[in-house]
């Protein structure tokens, strides 16, 4: 691999490793980067006499989505194009039958869908990419759904059209009719190039980037630290593009369009009452992205997404902290706007049960690819 530019995938644009690899900040404990946004929650929340207030931002959501409601209530509020535009899935709900009787019922309802495989499996309720598995066969599928407790949610999806990927924020105050996109980031997954002698641990301390990171990708790829790969073969070393996971981010917000802005208007339109979230969507590439066409959506996170473009290695500190709080802030906004409509913010002990369920739920999850 060259030291100033990476593989990438076609449609993407190229991704330079100049310069520094990552922000100084990128991989700091989550509470740390949080610490800002739960003061400014408290001075707020004074300010608007509720604790809970952000969590009416999108009505229709338990909680607004902040922890604990599935990736499959939202999805299933989606109607005409927005339906279309989201990947054909399936939910299961694990339950007392074997890992093997189960698997046999998620295939032949996926096949009803059309998705075959390789498809993707992960859990209904989780965040940051928690538990995602890349499906090849009925025994990986097994293995994945006895990994699972009883009673808790898994998503089958079917495989994206394309890999470029991209996190859209978006948001649509509820006294307004039209909304924007006020975030928009490129997702690489990281790659190591083989040179036919060095395996591919080897591979992975000499890159740039993935050589601070070893401790994302080892684990993950333990079988094959030992393989040598071949003269010029890329190996992917992340197949969910998370940060936490160690996906690559790229700030895209000068690739935003009136078109696009105008097309995820109203494939969100679709959604009653979405008034805040992210899209991480696959599209086929960058011109047509910005012509807002060939866009499929992965998932739509809620009240608890961030803007992506903040895990840029360029992005500064200050800059990150800015756009986060203002994310609260607007869905403190978004909040009062709502209850001044008539709907009433949730309990805390109904946030606390949330939270404890899916931190029960996540604890068992298997690892992600």
């Amino acid at each position: 691999m060259q030291p100033d530019q990476a593989h990438v995938t076609p449609g993407m644009p190229p991704l330079h490793h100049d310069g520094k690899t990552v922000s100084f900040f990128e991989f700091w404990p989550l509470w740390l980067m949080y610490i800002p946004v739960g003061l400014q929650w408290l001075l707020l929340a004074c300010r608007y006499r509720s604790l809970t207030l952000p969590l009416i931002a999108n009505p229709r959501l338990p909680v607004s989505g902040m922890v604990g409601v599935g990736k499959s209530q939202v999805m299933k509020q989606a109607a005409g194009r927005c339906a279309e535009s989201i990947l054909p899935w399936i939910h299961h709900r694990t339950d007392q039958e074997s890992p093997e009787l189960q698997a046999a019922s998620v295939v032949a309802q996926a096949g009803v869908r059309g998705i075959e495989y390789p498809f993707v499996c992960k859990p209904d309720i989780g965040c940051r990419g928690s538990g995602v598995k890349l499906i090849h066969d009925i025994g990986q599928l097994e293995c994945c759904l006895a990994a699972y407790p009883q009673g808790v949610g898994v998503i089958v999806q079917k495989l994206a059209s394309w890999e470029p990927e991209a996190g859209i924020f978006y948001v649509r105050s509820p006294d307004e009719r039209t909304g924007r996109i006020v975030s928009l980031a490129l997702k690489y997954s990281p790659y190591v190039t083989g040179d036919g002698v060095s395996t591919l641990a080897q591979l992975i301390a000499r890159d740039r980037r993935a050589g601070n990171l070893q401790h994302l990708y080892r684990e993950r790829h333990r079988a094959h630290l030992d393989e040598v790969i071949e003269r010029g073969q890329s190996f992917r070393l992340v197949f969910s593009i998370t940060h936490s996971r160690g996906g690559i981010f790229r700030d895209g917000n000068d690739l935003i369009t009136p078109e696009l802005t105008d097309c995820i208007d109203r494939l969100m339109s679709d959604i009653p009452e979405f008034h805040y979230g992210r899209l991480d969507i696959k599209f086929s590439n960058i011109q047509r992205l910005q012509q807002g066409k060939d866009i499929e959506i992965v998932e739509i996170n809620t009240a608890s997404a961030e803007s992506l473009h903040i895990w840029d290695r360029n992005t500064r500190l200050g800059t990150a902290l800015k756009t986060l709080l203002w994310q609260y802030r607007t869905l403190f906004r978004f909040g009062q706007i709502n209850r001044k409509r008539g709907f009433v913010p949730p309990s805390l002990s109904e946030v606390r049960n949330r939270w404890r369920e899916e931190k029960r739920a996540s604890a068992c999850y298997p690892l992600t690819d």
